[in-house]
């Protein structure tokens, strides 16, 4: 073992690595070759590329965490949601490749998993079961992961001309087709609006899973009455 070399410094490096060549770049051969060592200098801390990603994956879940501690005891369920899908997206966001690099991953230190267990309590005092919690945090995890894979995918393509919307409106023929020509602005706009406007849909769509008993009484009866609610 390479002398003073140690698993955090690897996933340091690794993370700037990553920014630098990407997913299909990032190789354990190239990780050493940044850090002056052997490749077999760092399989005493990561078997292969897949653990390493598990490694990265777990740092960056670690400062998620530290971000989503500094929600209020007292904030409510809504914020919590919005504020979860932020951070996740900025922590994505913040290296190459990240939506797609850290998708699929085995968090390998408990301790980040076991930060939200009072986050996930004030959730239950809201009024939610525990697997309609679940259920509200992998939408939302879903959307997110989506949404930053494509807003990567654009924002690190090569032929970034093809995302302008005059060209992409006069390729499609704006004056034959008015409608398709319409949705570039929706599609192509300001990612942070899109971003905040979906996230409207997904609280709205977690609102239908807390229990009816536990929502203010103007709620309840409109629930009541609705003529959809029995189905």
């Amino acid at each position: 073992m390479a002398k003073g070399l140690t698993k955090a410094a690897i996933v340091g490096a690794a993370l700037d690595l990553l920014d630098e060549v990407g997913m299909d770049g990032l190789t354990v051969r190239a990780l050493a070759a940044r850090l002056d060592v052997k490749a077999p200098a760092l399989y005493w801390h990561v078997r292969d590329k897949a653990e390493l990603v598990d490694e990265m994956a777990t740092e960056v879940w670690r400062r998620i965490g530290e971000q989503l501690a500094l929600i209020p005891a007292d904030a409510g369920w809504q914020d919590d949601l919005r504020c979860f899908a932020d951070v996740l997206r900025a922590a994505l966001l913040e290296h190459r490749d990240g939506a797609k690099a850290f998708s699929g991953t085995y968090l390998t230190d408990g301790s980040v998993l076991g930060a939200r267990e009072a986050g996930l309590q004030r959730w239950l005092d809201q009024g939610f079961v525990l697997s309609d919690v679940v259920r509200a945090f992998a939408l939302t995890n879903s959307f997110v992961v989506g949404f930053c894979i494509e807003e990567q995918g654009v924002r690190q393509a090569d032929a970034r001309q093809n995302y302008d919307l005059q060209v992409r409106a006069e390729r499609v023929g704006a004056r034959e087709h008015p409608l398709i020509a319409a949705t570039g602005p929706e599609a192509f706009g300001d990612r942070d609006v899109q971003f905040a406007g979906l996230m409207d849909l997904v609280v709205d769509a977690v609102s239908r899973l807390r229990a009816p008993e536990s929502a203010p009484p103007a709620q309840r009866t409109s629930r009541a009455t609705s003529p959809t609610s029995s189905k």
